[in-house]
């Protein structure tokens, strides 16, 4: 082979000016950031299967705790945060329809969807907060305890959970619930704010003049990603 073909074949390998995975360094590097959030969530979720197999005996059961429905005032277990999934899902699938509105340049579906998809991270969210007040506010009767009260453990009755005592059971309980859900509820509220964002983008026409909806589709890849964190939380947390 010729001196010529081998610079000919180097030079073509190396030029740059292609991506390797026919893909834009955006979506590129959105999957790298969803791939690492990924596994601090995995961790979260193993720490947290860890230390209920090790207090069994004593670990509340999320359908005792989660029962509260709005306008209702019996017990319905986990029909709530039931109804939360269901509304995060829907977002997803009108996230979905957004980016294929977005791939066919119609920027009227592209403002109805994304619009949809706003208003159900924000009920999301709002919903997450409602079942966090009930959560720490707690039941009308109360539980036993023991807490400790100047270096001495008395008994006392504990209304709602902290950081620090629980009504439903171990404090570590509450901990992982403040911290997972609350983690995943910062992502859901982050997304809210970039979706309004990239929607205002939409309704200006920014995307249209750059003749692609690119923005959107990245966006949807961390939506849906969220969505898909909850599902697993919803499982690993609410349900097993």
């Amino acid at each position: 082979m010729s001196s010529h073909a081998v610079e000919t074949d180097s030079g073509s390998a190396w030029d740059g000016g292609k991506s390797p995975f026919n893909v834009s360094y955006g979506k590129l590097f959105m999957w790298f950031f969803l791939v690492s959030d990924a596994l601090t969530f995995s961790g979260l979720l193993c720490a947290y299967g860890f230390m209920r197999h090790k207090h069994p005996e004593v670990w509340p059961n999320p359908g005792d705790v989660f029962t509260h429905f709005p306008f209702y005032h019996g017990h319905i277990p986990l029909a709530y945060v039931g109804l939360m999934t269901l509304i995060l899902i829907m977002s997803s699938v009108t996230m979905v329809l957004a980016v294929e509105a977005g791939h066919r340049k119609d920027r009227q579906k592209v403002i109805i969807w994304m619009l949809l998809t706003i208003i159900g991270g924000a009920m999301f969210v709002g919903s997450q907060a409602w079942e966090w007040y009930h959560f720490i506010v707690g039941t009308e009767h109360g539980a036993l305890r023991s807490v400790s009260v100047d270096g001495k453990w008395v008994e006392q009755t504990v209304y709602g959970a902290t950081m620090t005592v629980n009504e439903y059971g171990l404090p570590v309980f509450a901990n992982f619930f403040f911290f997972i859900t609350g983690f995943h509820g910062f992502h859901v509220f982050s997304g809210v704010i970039i979706n309004l964002v990239i929607f205002i983008n939409v309704v200006k026409g920014t995307y249209e003049r750059r003749g692609h909806y690119e923005m959107v589709e990245k966006v949807g890849l961390y939506w849906h990603f969220v969505d898909l964190v909850w599902v697993f939380v919803f499982t690993f947390f609410y349900l097993l």
